[in-house]
Formats: C-alpha cells, structure tokens, sequence
C-alpha cells in the first residue's frame, strides 16, 4: 500500500489503494515483493543494531574509558548516523528489488512480455532473483543502487528519531531502582519511536519510492532534486505526505516486535555468559 500511495497513480486514499488492489490483483496483490525482504530482514536488522551498539560502546570508550558507561545525547546521535549510513549499503537493493515488483501490477507471463515489453501494467519480471538480474545487467551496479542519496537522507535522520525516543521513552518508563525497564516498556517504547521514526521520514520515503519505482516501464528522473522538483511542481507539497498513515500505523508494531526481540536476545545471551563464566 505505502508504496502504491507514494509511487503509483489513481490510488487516492488508503481506503481506496486497499480496494483497488483487492479488486485488481486479489489477495495476492498484497504481498507482492515480500519475499526479497523476508529473506534479508534478518541479516539487515542485525547489522543496524549492531552497529547502533557497537558505535555506542565505541564511543563511551573513547570519551570515558569506560564501554558501559551510559552514551549521552550526542553519542547516541553519532550512532544513529552511522547506522544508518551503514544500513544503506544493505537496503537499497531490498527496497529496489520490492517497489520494482511491487509496481508491476500484472503477474508475469511470457506471453505478455513478448506482446508489450514496456507497456505500464505489463509484467517485467517473474520474481525477486529475475528482477535484482535483470536491473544490474541493464543498469550496472548504479541501477542496483537507485535512490541510494534519498535513502541516506531519510535513513541517517530516521534512525536518530528512532532510536534516541526509544532510549527516552525507556528511561522514563524504568521505575526508580530498576536495572532495565519491563518488557512491556520495551514494546511500547519502540512502537512509538518506530511510530515517530516514519511519520517524520515519510517526505524523503516519497522521493525514494519514486525513484526506485522509475525503471520499471520508463525513466522519469534524473536524480533526487528533480523527483523533488517535479513531484512538487505536479503535485504541491501534498505529494510528500503520501503514505504517512501507512507508514505510521506499519511503524509502531514492526517497531515494537523488532525492539523487545532485540532486547530479550540481549538478555538471553547475557545470562548465557554469565552460567557459562561465573
């Protein structure tokens, strides 16, 4: 649905974007491009936190001598930017890969690729691995990294406004004495900073959609500024809220999920270690 809304003509609202893909493409419609991303969720969410915590430990190191000295403001923000830039080399061929696919609204068949190669609404590619192949052989590695420079720009910012609320809403939710706040906190801590996260990140989410989706039947854009320029010129500054309740209501449970399996793995592990070296 996001990104039908932000990428694709004639959807209007949510409600209608649902509709129109029920009434089109079936249930199916809804799951195109899924499977791309499932397959790398994993990898992709490991090297974000990672990294995340890493950089943090790094930090408080270097400034205090201490790795588990508790990160300020600042470090935290240093963090969150390098997280983000790093989760870029990552999920830009993700995201390619799913809105390509997912703008293709047509199953693939041979014999309406023979017929129209090109025509919108015609299918282009017969799945996930065809698609990454068919992008790099005709555009190179800078086809695979399409919308790299939107990405960065909604990541490096994103991830700051997500995760410095959830420490704050953390911190605040730890009772006095508490070591480390519940598991419910922890849920809803990321629910509403994953919440935060992508309703601020929804304009520069806009512009990446487009970018990535452009390709599929022709080339629009030249780069970053003209999607900005010529989405707004067509469309007004409404163009760059498309999606915002999708990306909202998407954020506070994948968000949640993603934060208390973070922190529950956290533990786990730690008290793991601490019956194995006592």
């Amino acid at each position: 649905l996001q990104t039908r809304l932000q990428a694709g003509q004639g959807y209007g609202n949510t409600l209608k974007c649902v509709l129109t893909v029920y009434r089109n493409e079936s249930v199916t419609g809804f799951f195109k491009g899924m499977s791309f991303p499932m397959a790398t969720t994993g990898i992709y969410s490991s090297v974000v936190f990672g990294v995340f915590s890493s950089t943090q430990r790094f930090l408080s190191q270097l400034r205090h001598g201490d790795p588990a000295v508790s990160p300020s403001l600042t470090d935290m923000t240093v963090a969150s930017s390098v997280a983000g830039f790093v989760s870029v080399a990552i999920g830009t061929p993700v995201d390619l890969v799913k809105i390509r696919l997912q703008m293709q609204t047509q199953p693939y068949i041979k014999a309406n690729v023979k017929l129209k190669p090109t025509a919108p609404g015609s299918p282009v590619y017969r799945g996930p691995i065809h698609c990454f192949w068919t992008i790099l052989q005709k555009e190179g590695i800078a086809g695979i990294y399409r919308g790299t420079v939107a990405m960065l720009l909604r990541d490096v910012p994103g991830y700051c406004v997500y995760f410095i609320p959830y420490a704050v809403f953390c911190d605040w939710a730890t009772p006095e004495g508490c070591i480390s706040p519940s598991a419910f906190s922890v849920w809803l801590a990321g629910g509403v900073a994953g919440a935060i996260s992508w309703g601020l990140c929804t304009p520069m989410d806009v512009v990446k959609s487009r970018l990535q989706a452009d390709g599929v039947y022709l080339n629009q854009y030249k780069g970053t500024l003209d999607c900005i320029l010529q989405s707004y010129q067509n469309e007004g500054l409404k163009v760059f809220f498309r999606g915002l309740t999708v990306n909202t209501v998407r954020g506070f449970p994948s968000s949640a999920a993603m934060f208390l399996a973070y922190e529950l793995s956290l533990k786990a592990m730690k008290r793991d270690q601490t019956e194995t070296n006592p």
